[in-house]
């Protein structure tokens, strides 16, 4: 007969919004185990097993802290609590929380009072578990303490199902899956399973059950705003409700998403497990992308399964169509369905698909070997070549107006690179390929069309590199140190290192800005190299990989997304991060076409 030999869940942190599915394992009626479900509709011999979540209720909702989510709260801000849109950010689990995580609160505050004016308010409130006033000052308003209050009393719903020991179990779900609410938030969720007879529905035997931890919120990380170029003093938040767009501009986003398979708890030990792990970081991922709105989507490490079953079909939904290219795999071992490549989304009500061009490093390893290398050395070159890294350029149609056209009249096409070089940092030689192959192939493209470009990706190279001077300076100067890092001799000679497209790195535009509040962008960048202080933040690394280049003879940048602060990200160690799920920040740029003008 059917039975249940144990159940367990992947993760017993439960988080809003993410589903939660369990290991169920059964004994089969000829005694095999497996984890195929027997639902009511398909029986097995005779018998089918029936799920069941609860909510555990007790007489007192917990709340939960909004730096650590697992830790309940004992403390509250005043002032965010005043403030709908911050009283999700406004409960701390101790008041050494609370000042580890003040320079980062503290821009809440100065944000809030900005838009709704500088009022005078006490700042933190107890409640009974807290452990007494701050000592000290933080600033200048952090003195008013107060005991709280813990809320009106939630309302619940009336079908209460069991009760026992003083605690209420309230069902929620009748399905193997569930997905918490807001209003589990606080509460343990109780999962049972149990077989039952097809004919009678009655239970045979005791169900199986597990429960989880209490139920977090997922973190909201603050709005990042679009900083128009033009002044500075003029932001727009980049959020639900939208943002203003001039007409004829177009905006493109760029981010590294950090791949399943590389978001290891060995690399990023600081990181909650529930935070690092994929439901969480999908859900996570895919409200920041869908949030920022973008006209054009270049996204690095995108597993192939999780590109098919995910981020294709959901961004579909938000009007997006998709493009990808998967690494090759002749180094990479495993599924080929867990290898990660490039996909590239775009607006269907924006942009039409013109042409795809898929770029196999590998490909341009063999022909280069086959050409330069002695047929004894080619094995030895192959293995230093080969890395299966890969770019997707796509070129594409814009439909909306007052774009400039020629006197053909032509309408305006724009092509997009999308690329993720190599990652091995001594192999300086491979990436500085990689990139030279790629910029040759898009100077084809150019001299065919004449069209405006951007080269988008996670370029594994820092400020200054012999890539990055190849990329803004179109050549490479032949006493670079890079260029010593050699062995197979393919970088000579050095002037053949070089290229036509006049590509220009969007961000440097912040180390150029004047005027109020250009000071707090500035300061997020290196004005030695003029690119972001980093876009890679982990607890080993600080640096720039990732850009978004463009052709400044036919594109002019608009507007940028403001960057990210490093003592905000280090409350939590550094990224990914239960707010930021992956250890790349996301760049977006606004971009208008200028006038043709014929390279």
């Amino acid at each position: 007969m059917l039975g249940v030999i144990r159940v367990h869940l992947p993760s017993e942190i439960p988080i809003v919004g993410c589903e939660l599915t369990p290991y169920v394992l059964v004994r089969r009626p000829d005694k095999t185990a497996a984890t195929d479900d027997v639902p009511e509709s398909a029986p097995l011999e005779g018998y089918f097993l029936r799920y069941r979540w609860y909510r555990v209720q007790s007489d007192k909702k917990v709340t939960i802290c909004s730096v650590h989510p697992t830790e309940q709260a004992t403390l509250q801000c005043v002032f965010c609590s005043k403030r709908r849109a911050l009283v999700a950010k406004s409960y701390h689990c101790s008041p050494k929380c609370f000042t580890d995580a003040w320079q980062h609160h503290r821009t809440l505050h100065e944000r809030a009072a900005a838009e709704n004016g500088n009022e005078e308010d006490e700042l933190v409130r107890f409640n009974s578990a807290g452990s007494g006033a701050l000592a000290g000052s933080l600033s200048g308003s952090m003195s008013n303490l107060n005991l709280p209050n813990n809320g009106p009393t939630p309302f619940y719903p009336s079908n209460v199902t069991q009760k026992n020991g003083g605690e209420t179990l309230i069902e929620v779900g009748g399905c193997k899956t569930y997905t918490p609410t807001a209003d589990d938030i606080g509460y343990v969720l109780k999962f049972e399973c149990v077989v039952a007879n097809a004919e009678t529905k009655q239970f045979v035997g005791h169900p199986s059950t597990i429960l989880t931890s209490r139920v977090i919120p997922a973190p909201s990380p603050s709005p990042r705003k679009l900083i128009p170029l033009n002044g500075a003093d003029v932001m727009g938040h980049l959020d639900q409700d939208g943002r203003v767009q001039s007409a004829g501009s177009f905006t493109v986003l760029s981010y590294n998403i950090l791949s399943d398979t590389s978001a290891s708890s060995d690399h990023y030990s600081y990181c909650p497990p529930w935070a690092l792990s994929w439901p969480y970081r999908r859900q996570n991922l895919l409200r920041e992308i869908v949030g920022y709105r973008a006209d054009v989507v270049c996204l690095q490490e995108v597993q192939s399964d999780h590109f098919h079953e995910i981020f294709a079909p959901e961004l579909d939904k938000h009007g997006y169509q998709a493009l990808y290219k998967r690494k090759t795999n002749e180094v990479l071992s495993g599924s080929t369905s867990a290898i990660d490549g490039c996909a590239t989304f775009f607006r269907r009500d924006r942009f039409s698909h013109v042409k795809k061009y898929d770029v196999e490093f590998n490909k341009a390893a063999q022909s280069l070997t086959e050409a330069l290398i002695p047929n004894s050395q080619r094995r030895t070159a192959l293995n230093r070549l080969v890395k299966d890294n890969i770019a997707l350029i796509v070129v594409l149609e814009a439909k909306f107006g007052n774009q400039p056209t020629d006197p053909s009249g032509k309408r305006q096409l724009i092509c997009v690179a999308n690329t993720h070089v190599n990652v091995q940092q001594e192999l300086k030689d491979v990436k500085l390929w990689q990139v030279h192959t790629l910029l040759k192939g898009l100077e084809k493209i150019a001299a065919s069309a004449d069209i405006p470009m951007l080269v988008c990706g996670d370029f594994n190279t820092l400020p200054g590199s012999a890539a990055h001077s190849l990329l803004v300076m179109g050549k490479v100067d032949p006493s670079h140190p890079d260029l010593l890092v050699d062995p197979l001799g393919i970088l000579r000679p050095h002037t053949k290192l070089c290229h036509q497209l006049p590509l220009v790195s969007a961000y440097s535009a912040f180390g150029r800005i004047s005027g109020i509040g250009s000071e707090q962008h500035r300061r997020k960048m290196d004005l030695n190299t003029n690119e972001p202080l980093f876009t890679n933040y982990t607890r080993d690394f600080l640096g720039t990989h990732d850009y978004i280049f463009y052709t400044a003879d036919t594109l002019m940048v608009e507007s940028l997304l403001e960057l990210l602060d490093e003592d905000g990200l280090r409350k939590d160690t550094a990224l990914p991060s239960p707010e930021w799920s992956s250890n790349h920040i996301a760049l977006l740029a606004e971009f208008r076409c200028m006038p043709r003008t014929r390279r």
